[in-house]
């Protein structure tokens, strides 16, 4: 981390945290109320399936707001389909994200197969204002990013959706309230231990 805020520093760039989250039609559980003696009961349609995956990226630099940007992927049950990202997509969104900071990026993220793969490597490689720092390989502690999926998770408990579009559009909606509140970002990257202090000489 200490080589990505030099590094940040030299180039002016916004330090990005990646990761991956993945959500079905079955709800999770939470804690809720019923009335004494009634054992609360959420009905859950039979009907339908599929999954979405999402991608988000926390950015960070001294002196500007915590950003919180993200692209959300339905997965149908089709034969032959991805039921993850592919490298294009992780692409795309790098993309979409040098685009609206309008800065170089130092992206932060785990080892992920599709995150080390021959093609991802040459897609960063033709990106001269990316720059990739990959995590140790067990440290969800120390990506913000998880926060989010915590959060987000924390806000879905007990929904019941009809349908994987009724699903995309809710967690669509969540992750905005979550945009709005830097804040909340910010208490995120405070979780890990991690600032954007320089370090001592």
């Amino acid at each position: 981390m200490a080589a990505g805020k030099m590094m940040a520093a030299e180039r002016g760039a916004w330090i990005c945290f990646e990761d991956e989250a993945g959500h079905t039609l079955r709800p999770s559980k939470a804690r809720t109320w019923a009335p004494r003696g009634r054992t609360p009961v959420i009905p859950v349609s039979g009907k339908g399936s599929g999954r979405i995956s999402v991608a988000g990226l926390v950015c960070v630099k001294p002196g500007q707001r915590t950003r919180l940007l993200y692209r959300v992927k339905v997965h149908r049950p089709r034969k032959g389909e991805r039921r993850s990202f592919a490298e294009t997509d992780y692409a795309a969104l790098l993309d979409a994200a040098h685009q609206y900071l309008k800065a170089p990026i130092v992206l932060i993220w785990d080892n992920l197969n599709t995150h080390v793969s021959v093609a991802m490597r040459e897609l960063v490689a033709n990106r001269d204002w990316l720059h990739v720092i990959q995590l140790p390989v067990y440290a969800p502690d120390l990506n913000p990013t998880e926060g989010v999926w915590s959060h987000l998770k924390r806000s879905l408990g007990n929904l019941a959706v009809t349908g994987v579009d009724h699903l995309a559009a809710v967690v669509k909606n969540r992750l905005k309230r979550i945009q709005y509140r830097p804040d909340l970002l910010t208490s995120f990257l405070t979780h890990t231990g991690l600032t954007l202090d320089p370090e001592p000489p």
